[in-house]
């Protein structure tokens, strides 16, 4: 299993360039954040409906799967796994106020789309392919990597 600082390692191949990294810094919060109100706006019905249940299983779907997302952080770091955690809430607690006010799928798409243009662009900037298509973890690490090249004392 490989260590946190070598999927930075790996990640920062493929994120040299000034302008690219500073879309990604951009644009990989604004899909991890767009990603979690796509969660919120999965009806808690939804499994009732599927298996004919009484009471709701699961109210927030986001909630749920960020759980599973900070196991996947705590295996590299606890110090990440937390910053992420802090992220994360940020995200729910954001996404629900913009869910009162527009309806937050619609929202949370043109977010999605609008920041995967920006990602592909940045790297046609950088000459290289992103690099999740080599890993699909990597889409775990880039929010990381943005977290630690943003916040950390260098």
């Amino acid at each position: 299993m490989k260590t946190l600082d070598q999927w930075f390692e790996e990640y920062a191949v493929s994120h040299q360039n000034p302008r690219n990294k500073a879309i990604h810094y951009i644009c990989v919060p604004a899909i991890f954040f767009s990603i979690v109100g796509l969660l919120m706006s999965i009806p808690s019905d939804f499994l009732n409906n599927l298996f004919h249940l009484n009471q709701p299983i699961i109210e927030n779907w986001a909630a749920i799967v960020l759980i599973f997302v900070l196991l996947f952080y705590i295996r590299l770091s606890v110090a990440m796994a937390i910053k992420i955690a802090i992220f994360s809430v940020l995200c729910l607690a954001f996404n629900y106020y913009i869910g009162l006010l527009v309806p937050l799928w619609a929202f949370s798409i043109g977010v999605f789309v609008l920041a995967w243009i920006g990602q592909f662009y940045g790297h046609n900037i950088e000459g290289k392919k992103p690099s999740f298509l080599k890993d699909i973890q990597f889409l775990m690490i880039g929010p990381a990597w943005v977290v630690q090249n943003l916040f950390s004392k260098k």
